[in-house]
Parts: C-alpha cells; structure tokens; sequence
C-alpha cells in the first residue's frame, strides 16, 4: 500500500463526516484511512460506520493524550509507504492524492516559503530532485465557508498580521511542514519517534527534527486542502495564545529557531496595551477638565480637555488606521465587505492570543526558570 491516511479526532464527527465524503472521491485509491478518536466524548464511530464498504477504513478509540500521541497511535498500525497527516477540519479537493502521487514518482517538489495558500500553486517555485523524505501542502478558505471562517483565515495567512509566512510570500532556507496537511515516509516517522508530548507546536518540533537529522522536506504546492481552522473567535484566540506558548518552548527544544518574525505579535500587543492606556488616561483628563469647568475660577478647563481629547485621538488612530488596512485589504481580497469588517477583530485576535501566550511562556520559562512540563502541565500535558 502507498499512503496510510492518519487523522487524530476529538469531538468533531461532523468534520470526519466531511473530510471522510471527500476522500471517496479521491482519482487515486490506493490509500487507507486510520481514524484515531482521542478521548472524545462526541465519537464519530456512527460515522466512520457509514464509509467502511467504500473506503480502507480503520477506526480505533484511545484515551486522550494529544494529537501528537494520536498520530503515533495511528502510524503505529499503519502499513502504507508514506503516512499522511491531516487535520479533522480539512476537506481534499478529488485530484490531492492524485497531484501527490505525481510529484513523489516524479521526484520533482517545490522549495519555497513556509505554508503558502493556495494562490502560490502557479507562482515559479525552484524545484528539487533528490530523494524526499517529508512534504508539506498549502492550505485554502473554500467558497461555502462562514463569513467569520473566511476572516480568521485571512489572518493567520496575510502579510499585514503574520508577516506574510503563513501565507507564502516569504522565502525562507527550508520547508517546515505542518500537521494539518503533511506527509513522511513511514521509515523515517518511526525512527525518529514520531510526534512529541508537546500539545501545541509538536508538528513544529517534528518538523525541525526532521531536519535536523538531515532529512529532505519540501512543498508540493497541488497538494493543497480546504482548511477549517476555528469556527468562532474564542476557539481562535484558545488556538493562537497555545501558538504563542508553544514558540518559546521550541526555541528551548532548538536553539535558534526564535525569529524576529515570531516576535512581531508580541510588539503588537504590548503596543496595543500602551496605546490603549494612553487612550484612557486622555479620556480621563478629558473628564477631569469638564468636571472643573463648573467650578468658579477654573481657567484650565478647556487646555486640560482640549489635551485630554487629543492625546486619546493621537493614541487611537493608529489602531484605527491599522483597522482600516485590514478592512480594506481583507474586503478586496475576499471580494465581501463583511469578510473584511470581521477581519478587523480576527486579526486583533491573532495578533494579541499569540502575544500574550508568548509573554506568558517567556516569564515562567525564561524568567522563572521552570521547565515546560511544570510551566504548562494543564495546558499540554496530562
């Protein structure tokens, strides 16, 4: 068998239901689907049920542990030649497996930027021809998708919130893919132990151990899927202040991964607190001067207000003005005004989850010195 299909599950049967419908229309068919329910209490045995005459199905239930741990457990039983790694939250166009096939028999991949969309498939792309070991595809927002899917999309992949890196137009020396849409050789996932235990960024690690142990990685940019992320602005921010803890822990695991990039959000946040404090202290001076004018002999009253009202506007506009970059490149990209509105408080959300997840994880491993089992054993580890 040439693919093993590896997809960890928690509560989301009516994303396998999905993801499952689009894999039976896949051109290619040689392939098998390992399901791996972590723990859910929302099982989707039912409907794993309904496709096993149609596809090479196996569906095993395990106690929770992280998706890491998932996808071992599936690699594990797993017989094809490369393991495929997917996010319950994608949908596979027909010719994926098909566009894979040809480029692993062809021996011809793309080196480019870190986890491009979808626009990058025609852009001209180096290409490599030595024998590959890890492969990763792009990602896109499919037309059916919600309003708020479709702004959260734009912001984990445009220039103006994430440098552009989760988007594709960034070049950087290698190729680091990511779990929701990634293959390996089944050789090289086991000898190097596959996922860590870390909950968030493990597909990260294991990217970088990848190469680090002088493995080849590199993009197949046909290989893309529709891709889900969140649903709703908290799971968002739950989803981006774990990326934020999770980048400190990698540059603990690998030393000199720590770009400056990576610190863009966090300049962001703290930019956003102290222009949002200065903003009220502006407010407050504002109200000061309007509560003294009705005192007799208070000649201040009008600088004091006519300064406090300046300074608010002075610390405002900025975020206004960044608001209004986000709209209007959102809204033109995404062809919807309300796509762009939305936009607004996604990339706000984005850029201030991951923030202050990044502060938090540099003051107790950096500053406090614990380790990441001790700093973050509720978030990661059980």
């Amino acid at each position: 068998m040439k693919y093993s299909i590896i997809v960890p599950v928690f509560n989301r049967p009516d994303e396998v239901d999905e993801l499952l419908q689009s894999l039976c229309k896949q051109q290619l068919k040689d392939f098998e689907v390992i399901i791996v329910e972590d723990g859910s209490e929302r099982k989707c045995k039912d409907v794993c049920d309904k496709y096993a005459g149609i596809l090479d199905l196996h569906y095993y239930y395990k106690e929770n542990s992280g998706p890491g741990q998932s996808r071992n457990y599936g690699a594990e039983r797993a017989r094809g030649e490369w393991l495929i790694v997917l996010d319950s939250d994608v949908v596979l166009p027909p010719s994926y497996l098909e566009n894979v096939e040809c480029r692993v028999e062809s021996g011809e991949f793309a080196t480019a930027s870190e986890e491009p969309t979808v626009a990058v498939a025609n852009s001209p792309l180096s290409t490599l021809h030595s024998p590959l070991t890890a492969w990763g595809g792009p990602d896109a927002a499919h037309p059916d998708f919600t309003p708020v899917q479709k702004a959260i999309s734009y912001s984990m992949t445009s220039f103006f919130t994430t440098g552009g890196i989760r988007g594709g137009k960034t070049k950087l020396d290698k190729f680091f893919p990511r779990s929701y849409n990634m293959g390996i050789r089944r050789e090289v996932y086991l000898q190097l132990g596959g996922f860590s235990k870390m909950r968030f960024g493990e597909d990260i690690d294991f990217s970088y151990r990848i190469v680090e142990a002088g493995h080849k990685t590199a993009l197949i940019p046909d290989a893309w899927v529709w891709h889900k992320r969140r649903t709703d602005f908290r799971k968002f921010f739950r989803q981006v202040y774990n990326s934020g803890i999770a980048r400190i822990n990698l540059e603990k695991r690998h030393p000199g991964t720590l770009k400056l990039v990576h610190l863009l959000p966090t300049v962001f946040t703290l930019g956003v607190i102290l222009l949002s404090m200065l903003a009220l202290v502006g407010v407050a001076l504002a109200l000061l001067g309007l509560f003294s004018a009705s005192e007799p002999g208070c000649n201040m009253s009008p600088v004091v207000i006519g300064f406090g009202l300046c300074m608010t506007l002075v610390s405002l506009l900025p975020l206004l003005l960044y608001s209004l970059l986000i709209c209007i490149d959102s809204s033109i990209k995404n062809r919807s005004l309300w796509v762009g509105l939305l936009s607004i408080p996604a990339a706000f959300t984005q850029l201030i989850g991951y923030g202050l997840g990044f502060i938090e994880s540099w003051w107790k491993r950096c500053v406090l010195g614990k380790d990441e089992f001790q700093a973050f054993e509720k978030n990661f580890y059980k």
